[in-house]
């Protein structure tokens, strides 16, 4: 029987793909230069971007799946967002907490969550209202310096937070 990987293992293994994929983001925009891009670069952009936010969505679900048994019902985020600020911890609330709501508008596009992380004064990564968001229609900016390693690192310490 094979022993599952814990945590901070899948989100390593998220991490280097997510490297992986930017590396490939960062290669095409270079061949591409001051040019316009042919549809076979667009592609490759468009489908790199497209893995980032499905390893995101990923992570988080996993994350999420495997310390919901620090709660007995309920929102989960919800739930860590309350019991970080009672434990002293009101900034890793609030950044998980915006990166559950990043995760669900990545997932289901405008609503709730996206009206929710508009609202917040200081974002930890870019968040387009649905009149500035690109050709893509991305709402959030997963290939944004720091977004990934921020979503990971949130998660890290949530986790290293829930197990202590």
């Amino acid at each position: 029987m094979e022993v599952s990987q814990s945590v901070p293992e899948l989100i390593a293994a998220a991490q280097a793909n997510a490297d992986m994929h930017k590396l490939k983001i960062d290669e095409t925009l270079a061949s591409m230069g001051e040019e316009q891009g042919s549809e076979p670069q667009l592609n490759d952009l468009q489908a790199a971007t497209s893995a980032i936010e499905l390893l995101a969505v990923d992570i988080f679900a996993v994350f999420e799946a495997r310390m919901q048994h620090h709660f007995k019902r309920g929102p989960f985020s919800r739930k860590l967002k309350a019991l970080l600020t009672r434990a002293g911890q009101p900034e890793l609330a609030h950044k998980i907490y915006q990166y559950y709501l990043a995760i669900n508008v990545l997932k289901h596009g405008i609503g709730s969550s996206h009206r929710e992380l508009l609202q917040f004064p200081n974002q930890f990564f870019d968040v387009k209202s649905a009149k500035d968001s690109d050709a893509s229609g991305s709402l959030i900016d997963v290939t944004a310096q720091g977004f990934f390693e921020g979503l990971t690192t949130a998660i890290l310490e949530s986790y290293t937070f829930l197990e202590r």
